[in-house]
């Protein structure tokens, strides 16, 4: 019976030692850890974050090109047709937006979704402008249609719409990058 009191009094501490010892490494690998994913965290950030710039400032440029008003004074040529100057308006539109198609993968859903039905609803005002005039019109005459149109519109234009949704996200992403970087 001595013996194995003598035992227990080596064991107990010899146990109670390596436990704390076990606690303390385990803790200390568990903020290791905590801390790699954080540095890993900060360092993804940094190098996406104006990669989304970026691609927020592409799309701010794709929306302002489409726009009517821009779009018909930019594609419109002299001496053109209305048929003709309908066809360069559409493939200006497509254009634009397949340059611009790898940008999604920086916006949230919301936001592309609304991109696209700006791009779609502009395609739709200029075919809808472009059945109000004969083929053989002058293009000036198409030019006229889709601005007037433009004017016309009892709501705002899609891509208004999509400008002001993606200046907002921008915003909140900016404020949550910043708040990230100050609590660092």
């Amino acid at each position: 019976m001595d013996g194995l009191v003598e035992i227990l009094k080596i064991i107990l501490p010899a146990g109670a030692v390596f436990a704390a010892a076990y606690l303390l490494v385990q803790k200390f690998l568990n903020n290791e850890q905590k801390r790699r994913d954080h540095e890993l965290k900060k360092a993804s950030l940094a190098s996406i974050t104006p990669l989304k710039i970026q691609a927020y400032e592409r799309i701010v440029i794709f929306l302002e090109r489409i726009h009517p008003n821009t779009l018909v004074v930019r594609v419109n040529k002299h001496g053109a047709t209305a048929h003709q100057l309908h066809l360069e308006l559409i493939k200006a539109i497509k254009s634009e937006y397949e340059h611009n198609l790898s940008q999604q993968i920086y916006l949230s859903h919301n936001a592309w979704e609304l991109v696209k039905t700006s791009k779609e609803e502009i395609i739709k005002l200029v075919n809808i402008s472009a059945t109000k005039v004969p083929h053989d019109n002058s293009s000036n005459d198409l030019a006229m249609m889709v601005l007037n149109i433009t004017s016309n519109l009892d709501k705002r234009m899609p891509n208004e719409v999509a400008l002001e949704y993606i200046k907002k996200e921008i915003a909140r992403s900016s404020d949550s990058f910043i708040s990230s970087k100050i609590s660092d």
